[in-house]
């Protein structure tokens, strides 16, 4: 009953978080990866060369990041978010029309940087600064648009693709793309700017400062959360983006592990709704330390799974992986580093992310080149998961003090 109140007293606000996170599916991993059989047919790639063209494209939108994430402290959502939809579009069309695999590099770049960063970026932090006391719902509730996009573009994606070539269809999401925007300018008509809302509820962090990008980067909390940041952005896009050479080897068809996401996406959503719940109710220093455990136990899973079943099995785990993913990252950097310079620190966290999702896919092609199978690579990718969350978990504990004395 308090999601339903609270939904209907700040719906638009809501309801253009879920289209923000849910535009950003046309330049996330989950979606490029459909078209990867077509792209690598097109010009004549190998695993590994497809991997390090997204890398290199990804990386360097990482790079971008840093610098344009912060413009989420200067520019009203609105405005900010019809620049970046425009672009998304332009991406989208270049995709269709891409002539050759070093063109290729930078088309990703732009998908990347605009779709999977700045689309997330305003999502997350729109939801982030504009809702203090109920920041985790906020956020649970405009995550559902990752959520969405990754149970129903695959599925029509692929099943599109029966009729219409791979370039058409980079077409038509380019035009979903541009009919979004007018919806989403409608519904910020009233939007109030960053410095105007964060004047009205500005949250202190730890010590209660309010701590800069410098200052946040002198501070070895960040150091430890570091692997956790990258851990999901680099193994999950890893997933994702090999799907079709693991269905190759676990014997599987595409189309149908593609028809097991909407089960991954129910747990992802009901994960996405017990975190919001739970960082509103024991705060999110009790969520950051528990978010990489799924993660782990689902490439093990997936690592020994031999069925469709258990390959399902194995989504479900990492849909709860997922769900904790989308609350307490962004939640965690306004509780302990403040709300004053959101932007500029979430744009560092953005930029890793992004980094990490040009690692995996890198690293697991490669390796794939090499003789070593993605199913083979699984039970590592757990055991640095585990790492990661030993390393959160000490983190955590060192500097939850600190963030009491604002209290």
């Amino acid at each position: 009953m308090a999601y339903l109140r609270f939904l209907r007293a700040n719906w638009l606000f809501l309801l253009a978080g879920f289209l923000l996170t849910f535009t950003s599916s046309y330049g996330q991993t989950y979606f490029i990866s459909l078209f990867a059989g077509h792209i690598k047919g097109a010009f004549a790639l190998s695993d590994g060369q497809w991997g390090g063209i997204y890398t290199l494209g990804t990386t360097m939108s990482a790079v971008t990041m840093v610098w344009a994430g912060v413009l989420t402290d200067r520019f009203r959502v609105r405005a900010l978010a019809l620049g970046v939809m425009a672009a998304l579009a332009l991406a989208c069309l270049a995709m269709a029309t891409v002539p050759n695999g070093v063109v290729l590099i930078f088309v990703i770049y732009a998908l990347r940087l605009t779709g999977q960063g700045m689309m997330s970026q305003l999502g997350a932090v729109a939801m982030v600064r504009w809702f203090e006391a109920s920041r985790g719902k906020a956020l649970s509730l405009s995550s559902m648009g990752f959520a969405a996009g990754q149970a129903i573009l695959p599925i029509v994606f692929v099943a599109l693709f029966a009729s219409f070539h791979w370039r058409a269809l980079w077409i038509l999401a380019a035009i979903l793309v541009i009919c979004t925007i007018p919806v989403i300018l409608l519904l910020l008509r009233r939007e109030r700017t960053p410095q105007a809302m964060a004047s009205q509820s500005q949250s202190a962090g730890m010590d209660g400062r309010h701590w800069t990008r410098g200052q946040m980067l002198h501070a070895p909390l960040f150091y430890l959360m570091i692997p956790a940041i990258i851990g999901p952005a680099a193994w999950g896009t890893a997933l994702f983006f090999q799907q079709v050479h693991l269905t190759e080897v676990k014997g599987w068809s595409l189309v149908a592990f593609v028809a097991l996401m909407p089960i991954y996406t129910m747990a992802a959503v009901a994960s996405t709704f017990a975190s919001g719940w739970a960082i509103d109710r024991f705060g999110v220093s009790r969520i950051v330390p528990l978010q990489m455990l799924p993660f782990a136990l689902a490439f093990i899973v997936l690592a020994y799974a031999e069925t469709l079943a258990m390959a399902g099995l194995g989504l479900v785990i990492f849909g709860i992986g997922q769900g904790l993913q989308s609350t307490a990252p962004p939640a965690f950097w306004g509780e302990y580093f403040g709300t004053r310079h959101l932007g500029a620190i979430k744009a560092v966290a953005a930029a890793l992310m992004v980094f990490g999702s040009a690692i995996g896919p890198g690293v697991t092609g490669w390796l794939i080149d090499l003789g070593v199978s993605f199913p083979e690579q699984m039970l590592p990718i757990a055991l640095y998961y585990l790492i990661a969350a030993g390393l959160s978990t000490y983190g955590i504990a060192l500097y939850r003090p600190a963030l009491h004395l604002q209290r």
